[in-house]
């Protein structure tokens, strides 16, 4: 991916100045091959993206190093190190911000930065990220990680100059990187190397560039990375089952889950055995009592309690369900991810106000009609951080706060908050949009938070609720088999009731389970991408099949389910 120019080295020794040169050209890197390295990702349940989720963590250590004297390297190798931890994104940025710990603590003891002192910190990086990972899979980051490092010591043991050491780290990173596929017989099917390990290679692109004025690497064009596959391929092979690709570290685990861990260092070892039990793709970084925490699981709340149990306090949990993130959601979380689309300050004030999660403009503008006080953007692929709900409840104008989540994978974050304000927080269980249209019909802001609670649960048990969406793998359903592409209607609580060649069959033999009981009310809540004249064709056959029950329509312009349904 680059050609190097063997010209005298310009520097000798990094020190303080060339260190911060080389983290920000690593940045900035990873941020311009950040749509290269996304499409790497091959495994039957997408973690995130790498590039993205390596180019957000290095954003915050940038951050976090711009606040540090410029010229005073124990503080700017403490900013990195915090940096790292406190910003590490997804299972990728959680194993970079353990390299980063590694090279940074290793430079700090080592003002002369020769080649020997670089490669005993690539040592360090290396021995960081495999302790990091409670199972090491070879053919990942990992392994390239630790091949340049053993070269770069090879390098540095016969007087190698700064340069040479990195040349020679970044010669065998790069034989690593391509061996990759040889390890993974994930990699191999799809023709492609591993995301992580490429990312890393720019670390070493980026210490040559500093150091030697060697040319960072273009990415002229998806086949740096692909050799040659398309997109269309790569997405094929992102959405196979496991059952084709072989057992796999992130199997068939669906929800990743990351938290901040406060816990005593000599009990993170146990934690880590405990995390095992309940999940895998497990990364834990820290030290010092504050831990950042990565694991792929079935069951969200284990992954709580495990830490619990320890007498550890989480924060800050994220949750994200694999299975159902897909690729174009990924531009619509990079543009909206921690921003509130309405906070409730300048409000009149009230006794209890509602902070409700949601995704689209329509259904932001329907909650505010409802008198929706706080309105986090979230939804599907796109769950909010306790911090995130934090905010936003503590800028609404009412000591007494009941949140709505709105996506049962936000439930266990939005729990979180009442711990970490002084205001009364009570969560509402709301799983799906329809469901929080009833709670704020029964929504009395001068109640008290328990009050509104119970009345709003009772008006959710009141309501059946389904979505549309369209399969981004095949499957088996216990209606019949799904192949990418057909359309889906989900039953909440039930699963999936019905596969489709069309959002209209979908929709309609959806709405056929949904009304078989006693409906007398449908809330139908239009999607961004539902076409007017489908919407047309669902209203034609309630006309003709029920045509005893109320419609409400909404435009949500929700993301990815043109159609949601609440029954009453």
């Amino acid at each position: 991916m680059c050609r190097y120019d063997v010209a005298v080295p310009t520097l000798e020794r990094l020190d303080v100045h060339a260190l911060r040169d080389v983290i920000t050209t690593f940045r900035n890197a990873v941020r311009d091959h950040a749509a290269g390295l996304n499409l790497l990702n091959v495994y039957p349940v997408p973690d995130g993206d790498t590039g993205t989720n390596m180019a957000r963590t290095l954003d915050a250590v940038v951050a976090e190093m711009e606040g540090a004297d410029a010229a005073d390297l124990d503080a700017t190798c403490d900013a990195i190190s915090h940096g790292s931890l406190m910003g590490a994104r997804g299972n990728s940025g959680v194993i970079l911000s353990q390299i980063l710990r590694g090279l940074a603590s290793t430079l700090k003891q080592q003002a002369e930065g020769t080649g020997q002192k670089v490669a005993e910190a690539l040592t360090a990086a290396s021995a960081g990220a495999y302790q990091a990972v409670l199972k090491p899979i070879e053919g990942t980051i990992l392994t390239v990680v630790r091949e340049s490092a053993e070269a770069a010591r090879s390098a540095s043991a016969d007087d190698a100059s700064l340069v040479d050491t990195l040349r020679a780290a970044r010669e065998a990173g790069k034989r690593a990187l391509d061996n990759t596929p040889e390890l993974l017989p994930v990699l191999k099917d799809a023709g492609v190397v591993d995301a992580g390990g490429a990312g890393y290679l720019l670390f070493l692109d980026a210490a040559l560039h500093v150091v030697d004025g060697a040319p960072l690497p273009v990415p002229d064009s998806v086949d740096d990375y692909a050799h040659g596959l398309t997109e269309e391929q790569f997405d094929a092979v992102a959405h196979r089952s496991s059952g084709v690709a072989g057992e796999l570290d992130v199997s068939e685990q669906r929800y990743e889950v990351m938290y901040f861990l406060d816990l005593d260092d000599t009990l993170i070892e146990q934690f880590k055995q405990g995390w095992g039990e309940v999940g895998d793709s497990i990364v834990v970084v820290g030290g010092d009592g504050i831990w950042n925490c990565h694991v792929h699981s079935n069951d969200i709340g284990a992954t709580i309690e495990v830490a619990l149990d320890l007498g550890g306090r989480p924060r800050q949990i994220r949750v994200t369900d694999l299975f159902e993130e897909v690729a174009e959601e990924h531009a619509h979380r990079e543009a909206s991810l921690g921003v509130p689309s309405r906070a409730g300050a300048g409000l009149p004030p009230v006794t209890t106000a509602v902070v409700a999660v949601c995704s689209g403009d329509g259904l932001a503008e329907l909650f505010a009609n409802l008198k929706v006080q706080g309105i986090v953007t979230g939804g599907q692929t796109l769950n909010p951080s306790t911090a995130e709900l934090l905010d936003t409840v503590e800028h609404v104008n009412a000591d007494q706060v009941v949140i709505l989540p709105n996506n049962k994978n936000i439930i266990p974050v939005a729990e979180q908050v009442n711990a970490l304000t002084s205001k009364t927080v009570v969560v509402v269980p709301t799983r799906t949009m329809p469901e929080a249209l009833a709670a704020l019909i029964v929504y009395d802001p001068e109640a008290n938070a328990d009050e509104n609670a119970d009345e709003m649960n009772d008006a959710i048990d009141s309501v059946a609720t389904g979505e549309v969406t369209q399969a981004v793998r095949d499957s088996n359903s216990e209606v019949g088999p799904i192949v990418t592409g057909d359309w889906m209607g989900i039953v909440k609580g039930d699963g999936i009731a019905a596969v489709a060649g069309s959002v209209v069959d979908a929709s309609t033999l959806l709405l056929t389970k949904l009304l078989a009981g006693d409906g007398e009310l449908l809330t139908i809540i239009v999607g961004s991408g539902a076409d007017p004249a489908t919407t047309a064709a669902i209203e034609a056959w309630m006309a003709d099949e029920h045509a005893d029950v109320q419609i409400e329509l909404h435009q949500g312009g929700q993301p990815l389910y043109p159609y949601l349904f609440g029954v009453e």
